[in-house]
């Protein structure tokens, strides 16, 4: 069936609601919207579904929702484990709660208790939630830090980490199978509360989240004490952050806390904001102005899911916000805590640091430095989960710290996705603990940098949407993967990795070896003088991502080795 008979089915058949054919309807005539819309299903990805929000196929809407939950009913039947349940909780966007309570129905539907979280909450509170629950699996309504016409759907196993291989081609499996709609279960609430199946999660779960938080504090006392003079802005940018992060700082003794008012509340719209990342530096231009206004010292935002935490901070110095990438404040709270438990001689003799292919490579120096076993994994959290559960299950290392260069890291083994949460929490204790020796976080950054030579990363994103910018982002990647690329500007490639092939191709000598990583479409590039650059295409956005990091011995050098390398990858992607 091709597009165009699909939307006329959608907008004729009984199987649809009048709101939905209403909403089709105005569109009638505009083919290319209606391509958009109908040219593909919304696919059930490695980790769920994302996607604009609206009628269609190839949306996030009811439908597609309700496919996706009943094919992970029909999954979690299979396995015998209705009986542990399913946590479930949502962000700010719009439709966010709406999509909650319709998962829990029809999980309930299928006899699979679901814990509803009576709210709005992070991620990392969900992820938490699964293990402390001891729940079959996990579902988190959030489109993370996209735009706000997206919104999505991401599943998590028992662990509390999102669905890796097997299980998650298993779970797509039995999303296909789900043909039609009127295959979804449903039921009513009122039914689903009298027969034991829809529970809700309320503020006690919030209390066990932040007491575990607190106990991954190395210096209490010292938090304490600076923090009755250290001032901190921070935002949630109208997502789920300060449903427990003000209280969780100001229990720990941080009593200069500004929320800026502007972006407190909850608000799917995002109406401060055209694209509410922390990743972005727009989206601090409120934060930075109250922080300039009340002369803080630190300046933190996480996105609507708060998952991922950006951060300025003021070097005194100049007066001037600094902007930290998502390498560098998860390396600054990695530096700080490692060192801090070697000192205390609380540091695993069994310690893994874990990292992903397109982080920076500071984090393998600061490993060694420490005589922590370096992990390195596919990029998503989820890779990083799946590291920690293997440890767990065969009891033969201890997770010490893990992160990606998408903002985001985790500092206990408490949960298994990364901890915006946490990550405000540890920021905070690291200024505390450098302003009780006269420093600032910005002083602590560079003397991280001198200490192990300065690495600066950066990436760029090329956006193509619709199918034909899918096509145009596959062929970007068969160029790349087709061309026998020996220079990068001025570098030489020393070894390449198609880690999609499962190939290591080593440039001088000709040899090709394994990966040893699981399939994935990512090119990387090793690179002389400590070099590097990657290709992927995003796993759920309509973009193509290029990644690359060097290493110099001044600020002013990395700079200056930065841009070109950028520029060299930009012209050979062309």
């Amino acid at each position: 069936m091709n597009y165009l008979e699909e939307y006329k089915r959608w907008c004729e058949s009984p199987e649809f609601d009048e709101e939905t054919k209403k909403e089709l309807l105005e569109i009638k005539g505009n083919e290319a919207e209606i391509e958009d819309r109908f040219y593909k299903e919304l696919e059930f990805g490695t980790a769920g579904l994302r996607g604009v929000i609206g009628s269609g196929t190839n949306r996030m809407n009811k439908y597609t929702v309700g496919k996706a939950t009943q094919g992970l009913a029909n999954y979690i039947v299979s396995q015998g484990t209705q009986e542990k349940g399913v946590a479930i909780s949502y962000d700010s966007r719009r439709m966010s709660k709406e999509f909650s309570l319709q998962t829990a129905l029809i999980l309930c539907a299928n006899g699979i208790k679901a814990y509803l979280f009576e709210n709005l909450r992070p991620v990392p509170e969900l992820s938490f939630a699964v293990r402390n629950l001891r729940c079959t699996a996990g579902v988190m309504i959030t489109a993370s830090h996209n735009p706000p016409k997206y919104n999505g759907y991401k599943v998590y196993w028992d662990d509390g980490a999102q669905i890796v291989s097997p299980r998650d081609k298993d779970i797509i499996v039995e999303v296909k199978k789900v043909e039609k709609f009127d295959q979804i279960k449903n039921i009513s609430k009122e039914e689903a509360i009298n027969r034991g199946l829809l529970n809700y999660i309320g503020t006690e779960m919030d209390d066990k989240y932040l007491e575990v938080l607190k106990k991954c504090i190395i210096n209490p006392e010292i938090m304490k004490e600076q923090g009755k003079k250290l001032k901190v802005v921070y935002t949630p940018l109208h997502g789920t952050g300060n449903t427990v992060t003000e209280r969780l700082l100001k229990e720990l003794g941080m009593e200069n806390v500004y929320v800026v008012p502007e972006q407190k509340e909850p608000d799917g719209e995002f109406p401060t904001v055209a694209y509410p990342n922390p990743e972005d530096k727009k989206a601090f231009k409120l934060a930075l102005e109250l922080a300039e206004k009340v002369d803080a010292d630190v300046v933190l935002a996480t996105d609507p899911d708060a998952d991922r935490l950006g951060i300025f901070a003021k070097d005194t110095k100049t007066g001037v916000y600094k902007e930290y990438t998502g390498n560098m404040s998860a390396l600054l709270i990695a530096e700080y805590r490692i060192s801090q438990m070697k000192e205390k001689g609380i540091l695993p003799s069994d310690g893994m640091f874990i990292t992903t292919v397109v982080s920076s490579e500071l984090a393998k120096a600061i490993a060694k430095e420490y005589n922590l076993e370096c992990i390195e994994v596919l990029t998503g959290f989820k890779n990083i989960g799946a590291i920690m559960r293997k440890a767990e299950e065969n009891k033969d290392k201890t997770y010490v710290f893990g992160f990606e260069e998408s903002y985001g890291c985790l500092i206990g083994d408490y949960a298994r996705d990364k901890d915006g949460i946490a990550a405000v929490m540890a920021l905070c204790e690291a200024a505390c603990y450098f302003s009780s020796k006269n420093k600032t976080l910005w002083d602590a950054m560079i003397e991280i940098y001198e200490k192990y030579g300065y690495y600066k990363e950066t990436q760029v994103s090329i956006v193509r949407e619709g199918a034909q910018g899918a096509q145009e982002i596959k062929d970007m990647m068969t160029k790349m993967r087709n061309s026998n690329i020996e220079k990068v500007g001025e570098y030489k490639v020393l070894t390449f990795k198609d880690i999609q092939e499962d190939i290591v191709k080593d440039m001088q000598t000709g040899e090709i070896t394994k990966t040893g990583l699981p399939k994935s479409n990512v090119l990387y590039y090793a690179l002389e003088d400590d070099s590097w650059c990657c290709i992927r295409p995003s796993g759920t956005e309509p973009k193509i991502k290029l990644y690359m990091g060097i290493k110099a011995a001044t600020n002013e050098e990395a700079e200056k080795k930065l841009e070109e390398l950028k520029n060299a990858m930009l012209d050979l992607i062309k």
